[in-house]
């Protein structure tokens, strides 16, 4: 059976009304939970349900994608009933059971999406089609992410992103079928903006280097926004392209632009390749304007922070999670995962592990696997224990609301992990912003008429 064949077009079943359906002898079960059996895309009827592993795990953020993989890993592990249960143990509420999802065991398909954006979308149409997946997750890159949440909204399968951190994804790209728990570059504008003008006086010019796809084009907007609010003047906005090596044509005309500020609006291999060319370009060590020459990256994760090594110390950015956070959920999490794979998680393996559970919670809490149920629990649903402070899923938007963290490089290291410290933690209440600033529509919850 195909799956053209299997997906019944719901709207069709509605609209032949009960006495159709009564006139063919079968029971009117259509306006029940049992009734979804098939209607939808890739429902699981057997004893096993399989989730969608889309990853960065070659390309500029491949260090990124291998720390999920294993993250999805484990929350499967934990899910079903392996191990020590992770955070099955902290989030509340919770409906999770440790038996797999419904009962059903979890089980997974993988395809590398290289971070480009086009393979992400084809990899996710693979697993969807081919593979069954009743769920995608995973991404590394604003631009994977944008494309496979809207190739799902377009098929009627759940996508949970994973680090994906452009304002458009839960913006102007925003969709029902999409939920992310990763904070976004405008809240990143928020908690950093006050501390860079602490820190670094209100008198300051800014240089901007950025990649240049959606997630680096909202971070320079948001970090342009905040600093200019606190008096500091752009002096030119420089686009770089994704998966860069070599930074001197870009580093070399910020000696002569009277900047005194460099913002390395870069993530992944981007950034552990732009900020040693910068510290070596003696950017670091120039006097500019009476001011002492200062880098920021505006996001930030401990991935990075290794890579870069040395050049990273004493910079200033912002991280959606730290492994040496002290909360219940974060030590929960930080033992599990070092237990597992004998380092601490990332904020990239963080976000993943967490998006799998609150899929999973949210399939139990609603009953079934059919997505308009789902997206219904996940909709305005509020949690506590996943290490970010007591977290809202908007339903305006479907972007987490929850504390931000600003870090800087750490200057004397303990060990090799030892690479960031946590500054300030900003709480829900300062981080949160209007939904309607982004623009852009949810669409509808009713699922495809079919999912091929």
């Amino acid at each position: 059976m195909t799956l053209l064949t299997r997906g019944l077009n719901r709207r069709r079943v509605l609209q032949t009304g009960m006495a159709g359906i009564i006139g063919t002898g079968v029971a009117p079960m259509v306006f029940t939970q049992g009734a979804w059996a098939q209607e939808f895309c890739n429902n699981p009827t057997g004893d096993t349900v399989t989730i969608g592993l889309n990853l960065p795990l070659t390309g500029a953020y491949a260090e990124e994608g291998a720390d999920e993989q294993k993250a999805y890993e484990l929350a499967i592990a934990h899910l079903n009933g392996e191990g020590d249960g992770g955070l099955l143990n902290v989030l509340t509420p919770t409906a999770l059971k440790g038996n797999g999802i419904l009962g059903k065991k979890v089980g997974y398909v993988s395809s590398d999406s290289q971070t480009k954006s086009d393979v992400a979308r084809a990899g996710a149409t693979r697993m969807i089609e081919r593979d069954g997946a009743i769920m995608i997750t995973g991404g590394s890159s604003s631009g994977e992410a944008i494309a496979v949440q809207s190739l799902c909204q377009e098929l009627g399968i759940i996508f949970m992103a994973g680090l994906t951190h452009s304002n458009d994804t839960t913006g102007k790209d925003k969709r029902r079928y999409g939920f992310r728990h990763f904070f976004n570059a405008y809240q990143s504008g928020i908690a950093l903006g006050p501390v860079l003008g602490e820190q670094y006086g209100k008198a300051r010019r800014a240089y901007h280097l950025t990649a240049d796809y959606t997630w680096g084009w909202t971070q320079e907007e948001s970090i342009k926004a905040a600093t200019e609010a606190l008096g500091w003047e752009t002096v030119a906005t420089v686009r770089t392209p994704l998966g860069s090596s070599d930074y001197s044509q870009y580093l070399t005309p910020i000696l002569n632009s009277g900047a005194d500020v460099l913002i390395l609006n870069h993530y992944g291999l981007d950034m552990v390749n732009s900020l040693p060319q910068a510290v070596q370009f003696g950017l670091r060590d120039r006097q500019a304007n009476g001011h002492q020459f200062e880098i920021v990256t505006p996001l930030i994760s401990e991935l990075m922070a290794k890579g870069a090594g040395e050049a990273v110390r004493g910079v200033f950015g912002t991280s959606n999670w730290h492994w040496n956070l002290q909360d219940p959920g974060s030590i929960a999490f930080t033992k599990s995962f070092g237990a597992a794979y004998g380092s601490p998680p990332s904020q990239a393996a963080h976000t993943a592990y967490v998006q799998m559970l609150l899929y999973a919670d949210a399939v139990e809490r609603a009953g079934t696997f059919y997505p308009p149920e789902v997206i219904k629990a996940l909709e305005g649903h509020e949690f506590d224990g996943m290490g970010n402070g007591k977290t809202l899923y908007r339903a305006e938007d479907h972007q987490c609301m929850k504390s931000v963290l600003v870090v800087q490089g750490n200057a004397a290291p303990t060990s090799e992990f030892d690479v960031l410290n946590v500054v300030q933690e900003v709480d829900r209440e300062t981080s949160t912003y209007d939904a309607s600033i982004f623009g852009g529509e949810l669409g509808p919850a009713e699922p495809a008429p079919m999912c091929a």
